[in-house]
């Protein structure tokens, strides 16, 4: 993502910043504009940002929990920003732990969100469009039956066991179930591309090549879900899929390649915004030079491979996993290409002038 700044004293902070450690500023993440506010107090008691004198408010889980750092223009009517918005159910806060838990979903949330306006994706909650919208529900294991809650999508309703908060109880399930990554954002990347599925593929034009890459999603989604947990991935699954999982059903191939295109957007626009670039002594090795507007996929995978490279070879040096431990092969890239296809025209087809200059902010 992008490298952000106070707007009052110009100190590098956050994407998740409420407060600017130079200056003590009020900082809010304000998506009309794609960037950080320093934002003080008016004497209304509203908010304002100095620069522009644009008037805004802070969102109400803000104001009211603490576990948001977004606001909107201050005529918005809507209490929440446009990711607390999509929330449907929220964790019981009277229950030890739920808010540090909710706290932790929330931020992965927003960088997901983040993402989906920055591609340039629309992002409307059920409330505004009930049959196309978008609702999150963060629900926790019934402590008395013991009943899980099973993380997963369904006509534009996400729900989040928010045990995934849990940095043990997210490591002991990886471990159980031999993912090689298993994140929050993770979760929600791959969530959100069933519910883009849904808007972009299905009953659609793009409908036939999706089958010729990923299979017939028509398939016993049931059926495909016993015997994978059964049998597990075919022993040759590396030479055609993202992920082991990603061989359960065409629908988790899909969501697996678009969690891991958000994966390589988000991380090469940070590579870009701090400048990096990459000289090896040899040609033969990886290079990366700074790119600010790819305008191919082909220029978005060049760069892709050198930089996991140098990602990969950083944590190895400081005793951590692979940061991206997975390997791509020809047939995923190609379906990363279908998913940038397929985002690039809806986000041609959706634009309108201020959606784009804020993209470009």
């Amino acid at each position: 993502m992008k490298i952000f700044h106070c707007s009052r004293c110009e100190q590098l902070v956050y994407f998740e910043n409420s407060l600017c450690v130079s200056c003590g500023a009020s900082l809010a993440f304000l998506p009309d504009r794609f960037d950080m506010g320093a934002l003080e107090l008016t004497q209304d008691q509203g908010w304002a940002e100095p620069k522009s004198g644009a008037a805004y408010k802070l969102c109400g889980n803000y104001t009211n929990h603490a576990v948001c750092n977004w606001a909107m223009p201050a005529a918005e009517d809507d209490p929440f920003c446009v990711s607390c918005r999509l929330n449907r159910v929220i964790p019981d806060l009277s229950l030890p732990g739920n808010r540090d838990a909710w706290a932790k979903v929330e931020l992965a949330k927003r960088r997901t969100i983040y993402s989906l306006l920055a591609l340039g994706l629309p992002v409307l909650p059920k409330t505004q469009d009930p049959n196309g919208g978008l609702a999150f529900e963060f629900l926790a294991d019934d402590p008395v039956s013991g009943r899980p809650v099973m993380t997963g999508h369904d006509e534009g309703v996400i729900v989040l066991n928010v045990i995934e908060a849990d940095d043990s109880e997210r490591e002991k399930r990886r471990n159980q179930l031999n993912e090689p990554y298993r994140t929050l954002l993770g979760h929600f990347r791959h969530e959100v591309g069933h519910y883009f599925w849904d808007r972009l593929v299905q009953g659609r034009p793009a409908l036939m090549e999706f089958r010729r890459l990923f299979g017939d999603e028509t398939i016993s989604y049931q059926d495909a879900m016993r015997r994978y947990y059964a049998q597990g991935a075919p022993l040759n699954w590396r030479d055609r899929f993202i992920s082991a999982y990603a061989t359960m059903h065409p629908w988790e191939d899909w969501a697996e390649c678009w969690a891991h295109y958000l994966h390589m957007t988000d991380t090469l626009e940070t590579a870009s915004a701090c400048g990096l670039s990459l000289t090896p002594q040899r040609k033969d090795e990886p290079s990366l030079a700074t790119s600010k507007a790819r305008r191919s996929f082909d220029e978005l995978v060049a760069d892709w491979f050198p930089l996991t490279h140098v990602l990969n070879n950083l944590n190895r040096g400081l005793g951590l996993p692979d940061g991206y431990p997975f390997v791509l092969p020809p047939t995923a890239v190609e379906k990363l290409r279908f998913i940038h296809e397929l985002i690039g025209a809806a986000r041609e087809s959706t634009a309108t002038p201020d959606a784009t200059a804020a993209a470009k902010a």
